[in-house]
């Protein structure tokens, strides 16, 4: 209910309020591994179909709740996302609604037994009568996406986004004996894919270094920069460090720069574990320069994000449409500046894991349309394992969810320094 609070109430994102609750004495710290991953599928299950669930509660509620009866709201939606989506047993489901409530709010005891009982009778034929697709997706994101990618497509999207992801892993070494190991399949794109679910900490050859996790599609991007073996490589905002270490097991020589020095510190823990090497730099990309301009670089900006709703689904509650175009005008200055960082004839990625055209091509007609030294490079299918469909008409990289069985929407366009 807490986490519910500072995400829902308070505007924090799902993965810092769970640190938070696990770092500063909360109650999350001292849940077992185990118990620690299922309150995480709870609450992403209610961000995820909070639209279902506040449709399903105001169905069996007598008169609206009121601002003070907050909490009890949120006891409700932890309630609904077992009873509709998890399969919890019903008698767990209405007790452990009212213990949610404590103390302090037992005056709301009643309330809560009598609405969660109603929603475990009443949940089928509620259920029957919603659109998820409608009902989850804010109404802005609807829009632009349809304009962008039609109707048909935008509800395949939509409807990739209410799974539970599956967990998607990189390999540091060979592929070949892994799958079984894991219990993994191998995608077209080469990455592993297991069923979600566990304490990744405990899969065989996470403590050996020999993985990490990374979603298929945004283990694409660095393929686009072609042989990176014995290259000096620059990768701008660098956190979480999937892509760096990407280009460290491929050979390259790494400098991986972020304005953040706890997202780097990150970096820097994967590196060690996986014992691979790179340099690293606390920096603001706007004003840092090399001493001398990179033959490759990969500028993976911050962005809206929209593409990783499937495994963020607090996104769809915290984005607002005006921050797209605050996101685009930082894209536009970073490009420039990646743009002074590259050598003549060098090549530059730059990419993004939305689904907001502003934060995709648009960014690079913009920048060519500056005047600035580069010409489009256009992607082609065999460069991305033949996948035709994540290759747009103007020679772009875009992967959406539902393609592959579930992946996050990333753009990606590829730029030559001309000179």
């Amino acid at each position: 209910m807490k986490l519910l609070h500072r995400i829902l109430d308070r505007g924090q994102m799902l993965d810092t309020a769970l640190a938070d609750e696990q770092e500063k004495g909360g109650r999350m710290a001292g849940l077992a591994p185990r118990d620690r991953a299922f309150a995480r599928l709870l609450v992403a299950t209610v961000l995820r179909r909070l639209g279902q669930i506040d449709n399903a509660i105001d169905r069996c509620l007598d008169r609206p709740l009121n601002k003070s009866a907050r909490p009890a709201r949120h006891s409700l939606r932890l309630a609904a996302a077992q009873t509709m989506f998890l399969d919890t047993p019903d008698h767990a489901v209405a007790d452990g609604a009212v213990r949610l409530m404590g103390p302090r709010l037992r005056h709301l005891n009643g309330l809560v037994n009598a609405v969660a009982r109603r929603l475990i009778r009443e949940k089928s034929a509620i259920m029957s009568d919603q659109d998820e697709i409608v009902l989850n997706c804010p109404g802005w994101l609807r829009e632009t996406w349809s304009k962008a990618y039609g109707a048909k497509t935008t509800k395949d999207m939509i409807g990739a986004m209410l799974s539970e992801p599956s967990l998607d892993l990189t390999l540091k070494g060979a592929v070949a004996e892994w799958p079984g190991i894991l219990d993994a399949t191998i995608l077209s794109t080469g990455s592993l894919r297991r069923p979600a679910g566990g304490a990744i900490q405990t899969l065989p050859g996470f403590e050996a270094g020999e993985w990490w996790v990374q979603d298929t599609a945004a283990a694409l991007p660095v393929r686009l920069l072609g042989e990176v073996a014995g290259r000096a490589v620059l990768d701008l905002c660098a956190a979480p460090g999937g892509k760096t270490a990407q280009l460290a097991a491929l050979g390259a020589h790494v400098t991986a720069i972020d304005k953040v020095p706890k997202r780097l510190a990150l970096v820097r823990a994967n590196l060690d574990r996986l014992n691979l090497a790179a340099a690293t730099e606390v920096a603001d990309i706007l004003s840092w320069r090399p001493s001398e301009p990179f033959e490759r670089i990969l500028l993976d900006a911050p962005c809206s994000a929209t593409g990783t709703i499937r495994r963020h689904p607090d996104i769809w509650h915290l984005r607002r449409s005006d921050e797209i175009t605050r996101a685009a005008e930082l894209q536009d200055q970073m490009l420039s500046a990646a743009v002074e960082m590259l050598a003549p004839g060098g090549i530059l990625i730059f990419c993004t894991c939305s689904l907001q055209p502003e934060e995709g091509r648009q960014r690079i007609d913009s920048l060519l349309a500056s005047g600035a030294p580069v010409r489009h490079d256009p992607i082609s299918a065999p460069e991305l394992f033949d996948l035709t469909e994540l290759v747009t008409d103007g020679g772009d990289m875009q992967t959406l969810p539902h393609y592959q069985g579930g992946m996050d929407g990333f753009f990606a366009s590829r730029l030559v320094r001309e000179g």
